[in-house]
């Protein structure tokens, strides 16, 4: 046996369970099929990193069974996470909504503590390492694997599979995951993209693309949830944080409703206003909360040009109801090419949620974003990552 465990997959939850292994004295091997370590690590947040947040708990997250998550969460908490990063040299600082960023540094830093500790540990990361078989073997598991021109097989009692989702795959992004799970017979719950931009097309594509690069508060709902947060609008939809958020809830077909002035009522401002100026245009109102551009585009529902004293109670109901109930219905998505995460994967019940051990296969262990465990935009997967890693790490 060349290691306590093989590790495929060096992104968070592979290298969190390298590490942790280290720690605990064990010797692992990572097989990494991209060129360098944590590629997914190193371009979340724009570079920056947000590596977790500080109000996570599985409120936060998308699974068929949401109770599968508490078990992770109690043995690796947000304060374990900081605590961990904190002791090399990664201080948090908050940005909005709990989101935790390093302060002063960024996600190479992120990475490069990793990659330290498993030097310091012994632990071989192997890049460009494409596996291409693996066997149960009757002590384990003997794994194959592709290094330029060159074949190994590597063999070891425990295997971690974390090799990801499938959303970006020009980063290296597979399905090899579901694959194996798959072909070994367990149950994979529906995979689509999410926390992914939301495209328009017919007769209003247009009207959203005149509007591209133009950012708005609102609050974005459907029936399942609610969000507050911006949203961007592109040439060809909508993007944005709380558009990304709502993407996770998004079925094709169903309409989102966006509140454009959340918090306010616009029919009590046009009153109040009519009390002391009513000669104010309605453009103007707006304007006082909205960028020109986009209230300009209001025109194609509203009558902008019309002062507030001289709205009808018809008009008053239109602006209601444009403003705070904005009804949009998507064509589609912008797929796994821009998809933050991955929706579905490995069904939990196919593993044991304290150990994160495939009931069926034991020694083998998945974890991260290949499992149906999706979470909120704002560092929750990373949370996800780091305690599935520690986890498996304690069990290899």
């Amino acid at each position: 046996m060349e290691a306590d465990a093989i590790i495929i997959g060096a992104g968070a939850c592979g290298l969190m369970c390298a590490v942790q292994a280290g720690y605990l004295g064990k010797r692992v091997i990572l097989l990494e099929k991209s060129d360098k370590p944590g590629a997914k690590i190193l371009i979340s947040g724009g570079g920056r990193c947000n590596y977790t947040n500080l109000f996570a708990s599985d409120e936060q997250f998308i699974s068929n069974n949401k109770h599968f998550l508490k078990s992770a969460f109690t043995q690796w908490t947000v304060e374990d996470t900081i605590s961990f990063f904190e002791t090399y040299g990664i201080q948090g600082k908050e940005k909005t909504l709990g989101q935790l960023f390093p302060d002063g540094k960024n996600a190479k830093d992120i990475v490069g503590v990793f990659t330290e500790l498993c030097h310091d540990f012994g632990q071989q990361i192997i890049c460009d390492a494409a596996v291409t078989d693996i066997e149960q073997t009757a002590d384990g598991f003997s794994v194959s694997f592709d290094k330029g021109s060159k074949s190994r097989t590597l063999k070891a009692p425990k295997l971690v599979i974390a090799t990801g989702g499938l959303p970006i795959p020009k980063m290296g992004a597979t399905d090899f995951a579901l694959r194996f799970a798959r072909k070994h017979g367990l149950n994979i719950i529906e995979t689509a993209p999410a926390l992914v931009p939301l495209t328009i097309t017919g007769k209003d594509e247009d009207w959203y693309a005149a509007l591209s690069g133009n950012s708005v508060f609102c609050e974005v709902s459907n029936d399942q949830i609610s969000f507050e947060e911006n949203i961007l609008f592109t040439h060809w939809g909508l993007s944005g944080p709380a558009i990304l958020q709502i993407s996770s809830y998004w079925r094709r077909g169903e309409s989102i409703n966006i509140d454009l002035l959340p918090r306010q009522s616009v029919v009590d401002l046009i009153e109040e206003e009519r009390k002391h100026n009513g000669k104010l245009l309605l453009s103007t109102l707006l304007n006082r909360y909205y960028p020109k551009k986009f209230t300009d585009a209001l025109g194609k529902f509203l009558p902008l040009e019309k002062q507030v004293a001289a709205l009808t109670k018809v008009e008053l109901e239109t602006i209601q109801q444009t403003i705070h109930f904005f009804k949009v219905k998507p064509a589609g998505d912008k797929g796994y090419d821009k998809a933050e995460v991955m929706r579905g994967g490995i069904d939990t019940k196919e593993l044991s949620s304290k150990t994160l051990e495939c009931k069926s296969i034991p020694g083998l262990y998945f974890g991260g974003e290949c499992v149906d465990v999706t979470g909120w935009l704002g560092g929750y997967n990373f949370q996800w990552a780091w305690a599935n890693g520690y986890v498996i790490a304690q069990n290899i």
